[in-house]
């Protein structure tokens, strides 16, 4: 789903201190983008099937933009299995740093890649989705020229996935001004950034019981805690696992498991409770937001277990690394497909079993056509791969 430079890391000695006499010596992780960190294929490949697993639950709590839950049946399993997989997006943010951070080579490099794996397949594909629903009578002809027009400030109403393409663009426009940051900052100041923008993971918690806080009003919307929030916090979190957290499995397991279980009871149990009381879709979700305290913790979690894989059996890891390499794309046509599998198979199986065929048959048809698509004249331009 995101396009990513493939990295292995190496360890080589920094002195600290240069002008004291205390010589202080840190082992930091430089990277050669020429090879692949194999665990960062495996992660690109789950969290790619969490994201469609999660467009997959839609058609059991969504209708339209209004709330369309439809028995107690299905708010229970929508909270139990869509909860579980709230951590897909930041998972991706966190890959990105993991390997871009700090950038390596000029700003304009930097750039000129990004806009050739990023922002063009994304143009090409935000077009499709303003036009090619009109052939299967999704909107009129006139919706066209509308759909086409909204391109200009936002995603259409067929393609609000891509909301995160958005800002992840965002977050490369930033890194270059970020990188020099994290060139210098000592672990203790990453570390103070990480807490402060934990803090603010809080917010949209705190807002319902205290309203506007820290300088927060009407005619200024950046409190206190603005420039410290949101997805930048994964980007940094990224960067410190990649440079500091070098743990043992058994220790990963000791604290990534009880931070994922801890994460997900808070946004299943929060999530359920509002199905009962919310009027709305935004404050049905308030527990699933990507940068709340809970999905923090399970995204956290999961990155540091799954940061142990390290097959590379042939045949699975080849695969594995294809569908990786093609994730982008197949975030991209996704919900073209996602649809006409509902259709075939909705109706006729429980809610849970459902929705993992819906998303299992969505992806699988997805990987086909993609790697389909990379066998056209400038495939890259589509695929980004």
């Amino acid at each position: 789903m995101v396009i990513i430079q493939y990295c292995t890391v190496s360890w080589q000695p920094l002195p600290l201190f240069k002008n004291n006499e205390i010589l202080i010596t840190m082992q930091v992780r430089t990277l050669n983008l020429n090879d692949r960190v194999v665990f960062l294929d495996y992660l690109r490949v789950i969290a790619c099937f969490m994201v469609i697993m999660v467009h997959s639950c839609e058609f059991f709590f969504i209708d339209g933009d209004s709330i369309g839950i439809r028995n107690i049946s299905d708010a229970f399993w929508v909270s139990v299995v869509d909860s579980a997989l709230r951590a897909s997006v930041p998972l991706f943010v966190m890959a990105s740093a993991y390997l871009l951070l700090p950038l390596k080579g000029s700003t304009k490099d930097f750039a000129k890649r990004r806009f050739v794996r990023v922002v063009v397949p994304f143009i090409i594909w935000s077009v499709l989705y303003a036009v090619l629903p009109y052939f299967w009578g999704e909107f009129s002809l006139a919706d066209i020229q509308s759909n086409l027009l909204q391109l200009l400030f936002n995603f259409t109403p067929a393609s609000g996935h891509l909301w995160f393409v958005y800002m992840l663009i965002g977050l490369y426009l930033f890194m270059p001004v970020f990188s020099p940051w994290l060139k210098t900052v000592s672990k203790r100041g990453e570390e103070c950034f990480l807490l402060i923008w934990f803090i603010s993971t809080f917010w949209h918690y705190a807002k319902l019981y205290a309203g506007d806080l820290y300088g927060e009003c009407y005619w200024n919307e950046f409190h206190m805690f603005w420039y410290f929030s949101g997805f930048i916090g994964y980007l940094v979190l990224g960067h410190y696992i990649r440079t500091y957290v070098n743990w043992s499995l058994k220790k990963s397991l000791g604290i990534g498991i009880p931070c994922f279980v801890a994460g997900y009871l808070f946004t299943a149990i929060v999530y359920y409770n509002n199905t009962f009381t919310a009027t709305t879709l935004q404050e049905l979700e308030l527990s699933w937001r990507f940068c709340s305290f809970n999905v923090v913790l399970m995204t956290f979690g999961l990155f540091v277990i799954l940061k142990h894989i390290s097959y590379q059996g042939k045949w699975v890891y080849g695969i594995v690394k294809e569908i990786s390499r093609l994730s982008y794309v197949i975030y991209l046509m996704h919900i073209f497909l996602l649809g006409f599998s509902y259709q075939l198979l909705g109706g006729y199986f429980s809610t849970p079993i459902t929705i993992l065929l819906v998303g299992s048959s969505t992806i699988t048809v997805c990987c086909i056509l993609s790697k389909i698509l990379t066998y056209l004249p400038g495939s890259k331009y589509i695929t980004g791969a």
